[in-house]
């Protein structure tokens, strides 16, 4: 398949589109030496540096990998799917799974880590999650949600902060699915409200083993729930 000269336009993108093109559909193979940048930029009509940057795209997508002084190689002919993707198109239940293992032991180092202010914003979450049971299903979820995610954030490690970030948007989905599907919420527009309170009361009060317990066992209901679904 010919490169053939690119319109002006965004060039870095499409420099990098036309090289992709060359090598998922196995025009160059994995281990393939690709030409030098003087070569395709001939053979593409842009500049060095344009191809330059479609090159540190490319390895970043983990297609190519440069190899000093010896030029750019093809290691692979699929694009590395990137883990919100992978999360996206995960069965809940199994997000669910690894939630519940991580945000548990995250419970547990809120209640050895919190600070004041962590405790304010448990308070001032448990008090937004109730004040949106009277909202529709969407709101009270996205509630609920913020509300574990400040107790991750209690823990003080902001590389758990990060993950349960990633996972949040898959969880949004499934949840809000699951409380229309069982209509968990048609007799008790707060469902959970007790557990909740308590879990915040555990993490206030330092009680890391309350805290995990608490949360181990209405993610395991959650669970149960969602298997049934």
């Amino acid at each position: 398949m010919p490169l053939g000269s690119l319109r002006p336009s965004p060039l870095v993108e499409q420099a990098t589109q036309h090289l992709r093109e060359q090598i998922t559909q196995g025009e160059w193979p994995v281990g393939t030496r690709l030409p030098g940048e003087n070569a395709l930029a001939k053979a593409l009509g842009v500049g060095r540096s344009t191809v330059r940057e479609a090159l540190r795209a490319l390895a970043g997508a983990g297609l190519v990998q440069a190899r000093q002084g010896s030029g750019v190689f093809v290691i692979a002919t699929e694009i590395a799917e990137d883990w919100p993707a992978r999360l996206r198109r995960a069965a809940i239940t199994d997000v669910y799974e690894v939630r519940m293992m991580v945000e548990t032991q995250a419970a547990r180092m809120a209640a050895q880590r919190r600070t004041e202010e962590d405790v304010a914003a448990l308070e001032e979450a448990l008090e937004a999650r109730a004040r949106a049971a009277a909202q529709d299903d969407a709101a009270f979820v996205d509630a609920d949600i913020a509300l574990h995610a400040a107790v991750v954030a209690a823990a003080g490690n902001p590389v758990l902060t990060d993950l349960f970030a990633e996972f949040a948007p898959a969880l949004r989905e499934g949840l809000i699915g699951l409380v229309e599907v069982l209509g968990l919420r048609s007799a008790d527009r707060n469902p959970g409200h007790d557990t909740h309170a308590a879990l915040v009361a555990a993490v206030r009060d330092g009680d890391a083993a309350a805290a995990g317990a608490i949360l181990q066992a209405e993610l395991e209901q959650t669970l149960a729930q969602l298997h049934g679904a």
